[in-house]
């Protein structure tokens, strides 16, 4: 069968599903993780923390050495790493003296694995023969693909426990490993593009000399910390902040989120060339906001998860939104480039999971909140949750100052 520039997308948009693979299955399992081994909020959160930390390891990595290497050997070496640490995540916890330290490993394994992958996928796709015009919204299209693997995720595994039990929660991140270790033999004979001579390339020092692409750091961090302190917690959230069910929690929360954003990618793929970038931007900003406000203070726990889930449609735009808008103000940034895209997109999507985790936890000790239990009747730890996701508000704030910046100074 002869390989065209057509099976490298499918590579890449398979690629982004095991990225969402990775990023999304264990948070499924933190409740069963906390009542097995005994974890409390702080704990789950360090779990994202190290997750999106070591990706950020990894992203630095593939920026000095994915041009030496190239775009095979480093995609294909991605993909073993995510599906190693997929098959450990199923069966450290079970052997290990300390089930957390099982955890630990099997979360760093999986996660060199999805940070090559992150700062891998976009750049081979951006650099497929297609017109400028296009490029946006081929990216936007790229990266719904994220979303289509969360939501899968997130079903499949749901109906999968609802069916089975809990205990059968390792054979979960088994089975999904399956997609990885046969991604791994695509991208090991599909086509690539050859890439620009490393010394037409932007350095790294010369990126970070740059004013505006300091700028689109801050815009790429704060994109990270929105999607992901949702994403992360919407599930956990539901069961212990709303009282819902898992199965129920699963489906409203990070199932829906995950459509939603879907759509907005997708819808961006179709039309994103007849949009300004920029109001599209600071729109989805703006409604995030709302979101969390929403899902933080509405009296019924029905229109929290709504604003939960439509979370997932105001932040479709700000990852890829911000690779586009980037990428297309540095056209020599090269692989240099989208790694501190990544490496920044990860850190606040590291950031602000962890920094909720801890909010809820040092909250739940705070008068405050213990006058409003007596008030309002809630657990305690339902509170705590949602001074969490308060906390979080100031990244999509910041999101839309730093774009706004932008849009007035017209640059």
């Amino acid at each position: 069968m002869h390989l065209t520039y057509k099976h490298t997308r499918y590579a890449c948009f398979a690629g982004y599903i095991t990225q969402a693979i990775v990023n999304n299955l264990a948070p499924l399992l933190f409740i069963i993780f906390q009542t097995r081994y005994h974890l409390n909020f702080e704990m789950v959160g360090r779990l994202i923390l190290i997750n999106f930390g070591t990706q950020i390891l990894a992203d630095l990595i593939a920026v000095k050495f994915a041009d030496k290497f190239g775009y095979r050997v480093s995609a294909v070496t991605a993909h073993i790493f995510s599906a190693a640490g997929l098959v450990l995540l199923g069966i450290l916890p079970q052997v290990c003296p300390s089930p957390y330290a099982g955890l630990v490993i099997a979360v760093v394994t999986y996660a060199i694995g999805g940070g090559l992958l992150e700062v891998l996928v976009s750049p081979i796709v951006d650099s497929l023969p297609v017109s400028e015009e296009k490029k946006a919204s081929d990216m936007s299209l790229l990266h719904s693909f994220y979303c289509w693997g969360q939501m899968g995720v997130v079903l499949i595994s749901t109906l999968l426990l609802t069916i089975f039990g809990t205990d059968i929660w390792m054979w979960l991140p088994i089975g999904w490993a399956l997609l990885p270790f046969v991604n791994m033999f695509l991208f090991a004979k599909v086509p690539f593009v050859p890439p620009v001579p490393e010394e037409k390339l932007m350095t790294v020092r010369e990126l970070c000399q740059n004013r505006l692409f300091l700028l689109m750091l801050v815009v790429m961090m704060c994109a990270g910390a929105s999607e992901l302190t949702m994403s992360q917690w919407s599930s956990l959230f539901a069961e212990t902040g709303l009282g819902v069910s898992k199965t129920l929690g699963d489906l409203l929360g990070p199932c829906l989120f995950a459509a939603l954003m879907g759509t907005g990618r997708l819808l961006y793929g179709i039309y994103g060339s007849k949009l300004n970038l920029k109001n599209c931007l600071l729109f989805c900003g703006c409604l995030c906001i709302l979101c969390y406000l929403t899902t933080v203070f509405a009296p019924h726990p029905l229109i929290s998860l709504i604003g939960c889930a439509v979370c997932g449609f105001s932040v479709s735009l700000m990852w890829p939104g911000a690779f586009s808008d980037t990428a297309a103000r540095f056209p020599m940034g090269g692989t240099a480039m989208f790694g501190m895209m990544a490496v920044f997109g990860d850190l606040g999507a590291s950031l602000g999971p962890w920094l909720s985790g801890v909010v809820s936890d040092l909250s739940q000790g705070t008068n405050l909140l213990q006058q409003l239990q007596v008030s309002t009747g809630e657990e305690l730890s339902q509170l705590g949750m949602k001074a969490g996701l308060l906390a979080a508000v100031v990244f999509p704030l910041v999101l839309v100052v730093s774009v706004g910046y932008l849009k007035k100074k017209r640059i």
